[in-house]
């Protein structure tokens, strides 16, 4: 029977080294490759095919994150990292990953049997990641809005003539969010997302992030126009 080919992404030669270890002592996997930065993981990716592809979130030059939604379309991807925080999760598990995996909190035969689970869409968390996840879907079920703000943000998506995405994201942009967060949450691209934000700042007649914040969020007023 046929092995299941993996490759290793993370930036951390000794974990690397760990990994392919655990992962060399199974008769079922070989560790086909191994890559220090996302960069590096999609290359070899496209190269060697991999069955599975286990990713850390922080690697120097291009991140896991940013290299997530490239590497999903090639290969079934786990997030196998010390990164614990809910709204990396959150962003992980959007942008396609079929598992979470924190440090510290599995076994040789977890990683394992999360592994072999990966190519077949069977997800598995660790208990922080568990965790995170949850804390995230209660606090969406629950949104605190301002009905007073969430008024006066229809009125302004009216005078401004935003559509509906464009108000959507342009929420998303007053929340602090940066492009790459807003492509995970609305489940586009980020070039995307730039186009929509280009169209919202002349409507809105904004140079700036922070000179369209304040009238969308009605701190200036919509008949002064910006220089921009």
């Amino acid at each position: 029977m046929a092995r299941l080919s993996v490759l290793i992404a993370d930036g951390n030669p000794v974990i690397r080294a760990g990994l392919a270890a655990i992962l060399g002592a199974a008769g079922d996997i070989e560790v086909t490759a191994q890559a220090a930065d996302g960069r590096e993981a999609l290359s070899l990716t496209r190269r060697h095919a991999p069955d599975v592809v286990l990713l850390d979130v922080r690697m120097p030059g291009v991140d896991g994150i940013s290299a997530l939604p490239h590497l999903v379309q090639l290969a079934p991807v786990l997030m196998l990292t010390y990164s614990r925080e809910a709204e990396i999760v959150r962003e992980a598990l959007l942008l396609g990953a079929g598992g979470y995996l924190v440090h510290g909190e599995f076994t040789a035969d977890d990683l394992l049997r999360a592994v072999r689970d990966a190519p077949l869409g069977r997800p598995h968390f660790t208990p922080s990641a568990a965790s995170a996840l949850l804390t995230e879907l209660r606090a969406s079920s629950h949104p605190q809005r301002d009905v007073a703000q969430s008024s006066e943000r229809m009125h302004n998506s009216v005078v401004f003539g935003l559509s509906s995405r464009e108000v959507e994201i342009m929420d998303l942009i007053a929340s602090g969010m940066s492009n790459q967060q807003i492509a995970a949450t609305c489940f586009i691209s980020e070039k995307t997302v730039k186009n929509h934000i280009n169209r919202i700042f002349a409507k809105l007649r904004s140079a700036t992030r922070s000179e369209a914040i304040a009238r969308w969020l009605g701190t200036a007023r919509p008949g002064v126009t910006g220089h921009g």
